[in-house]
């Protein structure tokens, strides 16, 4: 047999969502299962990723899922899912949270599909037990910083001055990004005292007695909390641990993205590991907030999810959420599963910024993983469930290039860039093939670009 034909062997059409069960199987008992995407704007890694999660929830009883989104939005999400009674019952008004570019991310109907799944899956259970939607993001520093204020004011007003010091700091930027990060090459360091007083007096115990944060937690590093009992026994809202929780966490955001978009300036993989560090950081709370039993569903770029050590990631010096799962839970089980297609459309912008628009992706680079699983998956959606060494193939352990589309996409960079060096079954325990795919549908107009918001580092992922 020869090599397409044998990995045509070891993959299960995907026809419906039964054709899920090798995959929830491999799941098992794991608590954490991180789910990627080769691109934010594919319909089909949307909706496979999506039917993977809801089977995971109501099967599994996963807790929650945090997905690549700020913290402010996705809580008010949350709120709706959850069925808190402060939102708007529209899902459309939820989703009108999202406001900073890329906007299409999450405002789109296949974001949407699953809110209205997740919200009627969560109608028949009580409270406690009911599946949320955060946000792990480090980009939303003024929102955060709002949302500080906001709490503060209304339930610590005593403690409201390190707020507006450190808000005052920040005025001057006017909400942009690059004009700070730019401001930091001349006088380094030009807020940081002010959010570290923030942060440190966010971290203090609340005077209504809510769980003090756990010690040994600085900005993107370790946890936040220690790993006692939930605040308010899982998903739903009970009258201040959850805001308690927001609070706290918006004081993270503010500390990490200050130091990322410092770091920028300088260039080289600082700013991307503050960035997944602070993600992982934020996975850990939020999983010590639901209890001991939590169990955790991560959507974000394959780039993300996909262990940074089996790729040329590692030689230049980046980690990320995958590898750092890995190794702080694997006790606890980590499963990690990529997506890819060969072809198709993609939403995208030309650049940081850029109104979207329908991009066609060419056939993937030949010698790539796309083109060879193209090959013996002609037009086909599948999946294939890595066994454990020594029963893996050699087209899963050898390095190949595998395709990674950001936000901002240049689809005439695919002779020399777009690609990532991959040893397959080494960066994730399943994948995904699509092989044809088509733009995810946005919610409405992309709102007016944001001036001067600097372009994730590496590739917009």
């Amino acid at each position: 047999m020869d090599e397409a034909g044998s990995i045509h062997g070891t993959f299960h059409p995907l026809s419906d969502t039964a054709a899920l069960d090798p995959l929830v199987d491999r799941v098992g008992g794991a608590r954490y299962v991180l789910l990627g995407e080769a691109s934010h704007g594919t319909s089909e890694f949307y909706r496979w990723r999506a039917a993977i999660t809801a089977r995971l929830i109501a099967e599994k009883g996963f807790s929650f899922v945090a997905v690549e989104g700020d913290w402010p939005d996705c809580l008010g999400l949350h709120r709706y899912v959850v069925g808190a009674p402060e939102p708007p019952g529209d899902p459309h008004a939820a989703l009108a949270g999202f406001q900073r570019w890329p906007r299409w991310m999450w405002a789109n109907e296949e974001t949407l599909g699953f809110l209205l799944w997740l919200r009627r899956h969560n109608g028949s259970l009580p409270a406690g037990s009911r599946a949320g939607f955060f946000g792990l993001d480090v980009y939303s520093l003024w929102d955060s910083l709002r949302a500080i204020l906001d709490y503060l004011r209304e339930h610590e007003p005593d403690r409201v001055g390190a707020a507006l010091e450190a808000y005052r700091c920040f005025e001057p930027y006017a909400e942009d990004a690059q004009a700070y990060a730019l401001s930091n090459g001349l006088v380094p360091a030009r807020c940081e005292s002010e959010v570290v007083a923030l942060l440190a007096e966010l971290r203090r115990r609340a005077p209504t007695g809510a769980d003090e944060p756990g010690p040994g937690s600085e900005p993107g590093h370790g946890h936040g909390h220690g790993s006692g009992p939930a605040v308010d026994g899982g998903g739903g809202l009970d009258g201040g641990g959850l805001e308690r929780l927001a609070a706290e966490q918006n004081a993270e955001v503010v500390a990490n993205a200050e130091s990322y978009y410092r770091s920028m300036v300088h260039g080289g993989p600082r700013s991307w590991n503050i960035r997944d560090r602070h993600m992982v950081a934020t996975l850990d709370r939020l999983v010590d907030h639901h209890g001991p039993e939590a169990k955790a569903v991560v959507w974000a770029h394959n780039t993300h999810v996909g262990d940074a050590r089996a790729t040329d990631m590692a030689s230049a010096g980046m980690v990320n959420v995958g590898q750092l799962v890995r190794e702080a839970h694997a006790v606890d089980g980590v499963v990690a599963v990529g997506f890819g297609s060969y072809e198709g459309t993609v939403i995208a912008g030309d650049h940081w910024g850029a109104e979207p628009r329908v991009m066609t992706v060419p056939p993937a680079r030949p010698g790539s993983l796309e083109a060879l699983l193209h090959r013996a998956l002609p037009g086909e959606e599948a999946l294939c469930v890595f066994p454990d060494p020594p029963g893996q193939d050699d087209w899963m352990r050898r390095t190949l290039d595998h395709r990674a589309i950001g936000v901002v996409y240049r689809p005439r960079a695919e002779a020399w860039g777009n690609y990532v060096p991959t040893v397959v079954a080494g960066r994730y325990d399943a994948f995904v093939h699509c092989d044809r795919t088509r733009a995810l549908t946005p919610l409405g107009r992309e709102d007016e670009p944001v001036p001067g918001e600097p372009e994730t580092y590496p590739t917009g992922v």
